[in-house]
């Protein structure tokens, strides 16, 4: 059983544009605002457009740790460099595999925004090494105005026809309204990853 520890740094995935929906971008800077509040740092992919660079707005301005983590080459199309010098810590990697790996090992949680194939990816994967018992952290999907709903009901699909084995560790907690996100990641406990075998937490709020 891998050791509980306390949550001090959550890992962000979201869009790199503002999507359609103006409740996408504000739940960012209301998250942004929610873990610099509550003494967490924000780990995030270092874009500072978007839903992205709203939740490191938040963040920042309400005087929280911010640490991007951001490929070369994607600098110059999600990012501008005065944006950038507001980071306190910013990490510029090789690659894709690279910076996924550095946010997953810097973060003690997971919130998905809403966001388009990359967030996607990036979510289904931490739940993939979830599912292999590689970690015990908590994800959340922050449902915003439902978005999450179809892969929710995929994942469920899935389910039932016996194809997600280990279910339990499967299923992130789910919450609809972003000022509801912190709250929910420090009432659920953490781990330190490993090959513990207690689930991921399984709440709707």
């Amino acid at each position: 059983m891998a050791t509980m520890k306390t949550i001090e740094s959550v890992c962000v995935y979201c869009g790199s544009s503002n999507g359609r929906d103006e409740n996408h971008f504000a739940a960012g800077l209301t998250l942004g605002r929610s873990l610099a509040g509550a003494g967490l740092r924000l780990v995030y992919g270092a874009g500072t457009k978007g839903i992205m660079g709203a939740v490191a707005r938040g963040a920042m301005d309400a005087g929280g740790a911010v640490t991007g983590i951001i490929p070369k080459f994607l600098i110059r199309k999600e990012a501008t460099e005065v944006e950038l010098t507001r980071l306190d810590e910013l990490v510029v990697t090789d690659d894709m595999h690279q910076r996924k790996h550095l946010m997953f090992d810097r973060s003690d949680a997971f919130v998905a925004l809403p966001g388009g194939i990359g967030t996607l990816e990036e979510i289904v994967e931490i739940m993939t090494w979830a599912q292999l018992a590689r970690h015990e952290k908590p994800i959340v999907f922050a449902n915003i105005s439902g978005f999450w709903n179809p892969l929710l009901t995929l994942i469920q699909h899935m389910r039932d026809e016996g194809f997600v084995h280990s279910a339990q560790r499967v299923q992130p907690l789910v919450v609809d309204r972003a000022e509801d996100i912190v709250p929910a990641l420090l009432a659920a406990p953490a781990s330190d990853g490993g090959n513990g075998e207690a689930p991921v937490a399984i709440e709707r709020l």
